[in-house]
């Protein structure tokens, strides 16, 4: 059974098994080494104080897994977040990345957030694909902003709006005054049923 839920400090190494291999292959990340399980439950523990990061489990396995955090550290900058998703190769191609953003998405509007970004180190062409077909729409590029495997990697920007901008917005809402709100836990479960089953299963 496909569930989506928020994450917790238990589901740190699942998560690594995901993302390691792809710090260790790819330029996607440009991290050069994987992070221990301590280091990584640090960071779920920091972002879910204010941001929303999901899981999505089968059979209690975690099989992806998508977030977002703060743009930039400054006040001004609270409003915008950036997103990641991240999913089991085995599970690619049958809708657990779009279901993730569907859940992520609705949690930001509830807290208040404006903007989400994405950054793509290109060529990417799955994931440009996959973030224009959601609805994000570019704004620029970074050239050769990033040095790993031995050459240099351009990073593409894409932007989704989340509300309409208003003159004098409110403080985004911590995480945990949204986390429990029906909308929140009713996209959670529409979210995971959309997700194509294993026939295998």
């Amino acid at each position: 059974m496909m569930v989506i839920r928020l994450a917790n400090e238990n589901d740190g190494a699942a998560m690594l098994d995901i993302y390691g291999p792809i710090i260790e292959q790819t330029a996607t990340s440009f991290e050069f080494s994987i992070p221990s399980a301590d280091q990584f439950n640090s960071r779920i523990h920091k972002i879910l104080q204010t941001h929303p990061w999901l899981v999505c489990t089968d059979q209690e396995s975690v099989i992806g897994y998508a977030y977002a955090g703060p743009h930039r550290s400054r006040v001004a900058y609270q409003w915008t977040v950036e997103m990641s998703v991240y999913i089991d190769r085995k599970f690619r191609q049958r809708g657990v990345a779009r279901a993730l953003y569907r859940a992520l998405i609705v949690c930001l509007k509830q807290q208040g957030f404006y903007t989400a970004l994405a950054g793509i180190t290109l060529p990417n062409e799955s994931s440009v694909e996959f973030h224009q077909s959601f609805g994000f729409t570019p704004v620029g590029t970074y050239n050769n902003v990033g040095y790993k495997f031995g050459r240099w990697h351009a990073v593409g920007w894409w932007e989704y709006v989340l509300r309409s901008y208003e003159e004098s917005p409110e403080a985004p809402l911590p995480l945990d005054a949204v986390k429990s709100s029906m909308e929140v836990q009713k996209i959670m479960k529409s979210a995971a049923a959309s997700i194509t089953p294993n026939r295998n299963q």
